[in-house]
Order: C-alpha cells, then sequence, then structure tokens
C-alpha cells in the first residue's frame, strides 16, 4: 500500500470518527431533556430507597426489637397468655406487634413466638395460622417453627402430617444440635402409629448419623422396642 492511499485511508478515518461524534452530539442535544429527566428519577428512586431504609424502615425495627423485649422473657417463662396478648401495661403482646410492625423481622419472628404460645394453650388453629406465616431463613428458628407445626398436628391426631414436619424439621436443621430431636418425635410417632418398621429406620439414623447426641444414647432402647412391639403382633 502506497504512503497515498495509507493517507486517503487515515483522512477517511478520521471523517468517519468525526460523523459518529456530530451524530452523537446531535442525539445529546435533541434528547438532552428526555436524558436529563431519566437521570433525576434514577437519583429521585435512590435518594428515596436510602431515606426509607435510614428514617423509616431502621428506627421501625427498632421500636420493634423494643416492643418485642418483654414478650421473650414472658414466652420463656411459659407466661404464654401474658405473651400473646400483653400485661395491660407497658407490654402490648405479640399479636399487637404483628400488627403495628408487619414486615418487619421482628413482626416475623412475633408469628414463631405466637404459634408455640398458642399451641402450649392448646389452641391448635390459631397456632398454625400463625405458624405457617413465619418466613423462614435462619438456621436454627426455622427448624424449630417447621417442628412446632408438626408438633401442632400431633396434638390434633394428624400422625402422618406431623411425623412429614419432624422428618422436614430435621432435614432443615441437618446438625447434631436439633435434627435428632425432630428424628426422635417422628420415631416415637410412628411407634405409636404401629408403624415399627419406621420407627426402627429413624432410631437406627440417629444412631449412624448422630452418634455422640443424647437421642442416639437412648436410640438402642426404643428399637428394641419397636422389634419387641412388631414380634407380638
Amino acid at each position: 500500500m502506497s504512503k497515498k492511499q495509507v493517507e486517503n485511508k487515515t483522512e477517511k478515518g478520521f471523517e468517519n470518527i468525526s460523523e459518529t461524534l456530530t451524530a452523537s452530539e446531535q442525539f445529546l442535544e435533541k434528547n438532552q431533556k428526555n436524558i436529563l429527566y431519566g437521570l433525576l428519577v434514577v437519583v429521585l428512586i435512590v435518594g428515596a430507597f436510602f431515606a426509607y431504609q435510614h428514617l423509616y424502615h431502621k428506627p421501625r425495627n427498632l421500636k420493634a426489637e423494643a416492643a418485642i423485649f418483654k414478650g421473650e422473657r414472658y414466652f420463656k417463662n411459659g407466661q404464654d397468655s401474658l405473651a400473646l396478648f400483653g400485661n395491660g401495661n407497658d407490654y402490648d403482646g405479640f399479636i399487637a406487634i404483628i400488627d403495628q410492625f408487619g414486615g418487619t423481622k421482628t413482626a416475623n419472628l412475633a408469628q414463631a413466638y405466637a404459634g408455640i404460645s398458642y399451641s402450649r394453650l392448646g389452641k391448635n388453629e390459631e397456632a398454625l395460622k400463625c405458624l405457617n406465616k413465619f418466613k423462614g431463613g435462619d438456621y436454627l428458628i426455622s427448624p424449630a417453627v417447621t417442628g412446632a407445626i408438626g408438633d401442632v398436628y400431633l396434638n390434633m391426631g394428624k400422625t402422618d402430617e406431623a411425623i412429614s414436619y419432624f422428618t422436614k424439621a430435621a432435614d432443615k436443621a441437618d446438625n447434631v444440635m436439633l435434627s435428632p430431636i425432630y428424628l426422635k418425635k417422628a420415631g416415637l410417632a410412628y411407634l405409636d402409629a404401629k408403624n415399627y418398621d419406621k420407627a426402627v429406620e429413624l432410631f437406627t439414623k440417629i444412631k449412624d448419623k448422630y452418634l455422640n447426641s443424647l437421642e442416639a444414647q437412648e436410640a438402642d432402647k426404643y428399637i428394641e422396642e419397636a422389634n419387641l412391639l412388631k414380634g407380638g403382633n
């Protein structure tokens, strides 16, 4: 390629770049207002989000945490009516917290507390409503809520449903602290339902998978009981 051809090619390249820049400038000039409006909308949305988080959502969460404090103490002491409905003085109750602070983590936790409190009071339908509204995520609370649903179904005489939730709770937890507890509950439910093979299967699973748990230490007792009952039928 000659020097003149190279120069011509270079000139054409600059011309193309110049034309592109001119077109871009024309586009910006023509759409300047729309672009500015678009940027303004983005800035407003981002600003509104951060304002919501820091001026409304975060303070509301802090208020909810303060509101539930006494309820957690009542709950731990087994004072379920007080925990649910308040003391008429400086604590409003889990139900009120759920209504007042809906959408917060604390209100979600209050659903779990309320469900278990209702269950302990023998109010099974109310318990299921609250427990089923809990939105899981926590690796300890979520399995506990699933297990609590199993307890409610067991109280209602719905053994199959109870076993299903106990085994789900054990799978969700997947740890030596909680899983053996729920497997034991499921195993005992199978014993009561006279499904001895399934009972043996679960207690054997506790021994094999959670050897160091308290439940594993008494698993042989239940396995022997299941085999004796099976043989007697």
